[in-house]
């Protein structure tokens, strides 16, 4: 049996077609305007790589900000949607049975996820409410900086100063950089500004429904290095990263497809 995970983020749709629990193939896309739309394109981008059609797909599953869009809609018609918290928590245990806390952080929103043995949810925290915490804080910061937001992680590795962020906010944020740039603090110590007020609030965020070992990082975020140190500092753990992060939510949502239920 094949089926389909589809993870429609803020920015990305991530698909992941999976045969008896083996990654057939995966493919990520850039949300357009109409949602449905751009992701049936990459969905058939997809299948056509694996030399599928969608009448070989038996099910699918979506999750992510945008899943209602293609939930029971044609082309694609997805017969469940599962909240990202359980798609994440299904994902990251698939890969790590010792799994007892994810955290998850995209480009919109961070979520931290404590699971039991069996991979289903205990509790989890999200947060939501400000970009500051997330993958577009990187961005934004990036633009201030007048660096490739993937430059931006590399070059914080290189500071060798700590430099105090204390905004709270994308906005007022930026006008603390630009403060900066005026008072020629150097670009790589601004980065790393920019990393660890990040971590900061990613971690305070998770320690709310506390820190169980092993913790593994997904999502877009778990890509910046520049991220990752700041973050296991903060926790003081290690953090398990593993290969393809930012398809955890989409391989969560097809492993519950070929169980044909939600967990």
């Amino acid at each position: 049996m094949i089926v389909a995970g589809i993870d429609i983020g803020a920015k990305f749709v991530k698909i992941v077609l999976l045969q008896d629990d083996k990654v057939l193939h995966r493919v990520k896309g850039v949300v357009g305007f109409d949602v449905n739309k751009s992701t049936a394109s990459i969905f058939e981008d997809a299948l056509k790589k694996c030399n599928l059609q969608q009448i070989d797909i038996s099910r699918a599953v979506a999750t992510g900000m945008g899943k209602s869009e293609v939930l029971h809609k044609e082309p694609i018609e997805a017969s469940q949607a599962v909240s990202e918290v359980v798609a994440d928590a299904t994902g990251a245990w698939h890969l790590r049975q010792k799994a007892r806390t994810v955290i998850d952080v995209g480009a919109e929103e961070g979520r931290g996820i404590k699971v039991n043995e069996d991979g289903k949810v205990k509790d989890f925290v999200i947060n939501e409410r400000c970009a500051a915490g997330a993958g577009t804080f990187v961005e934004t910061m990036a633009r201030a900086l007048e660096v490739e937001v993937e430059d931006m992680g590399p070059l914080s590795l290189k500071s060798t100063k700590s430099v105090p962020m204390n905004a709270q906010c994308t906005v007022f944020a930026e006008s603390e950089v630009v403060s900066l740039i005026h008072s020629r603090v150097a670009k790589e110590d601004i980065a790393r500004a920019i990393h660890d007020a990040m971590a900061g609030r990613i971690a305070s965020m998770v320690l709310r429904v506390g820190v169980e070992k092993e913790v593994v990082l997904v999502g877009g975020v778990a890509l910046n290095q520049g991220f990752v140190k700041p973050l296991q500092h903060e926790l003081n753990t290690d953090l398990i990263v593993p290969e393809f992060p930012e398809y955890v939510g989409a391989l969560g949502s097809a492993i519950i497809a070929s169980r044909g239920k939600s967990k």
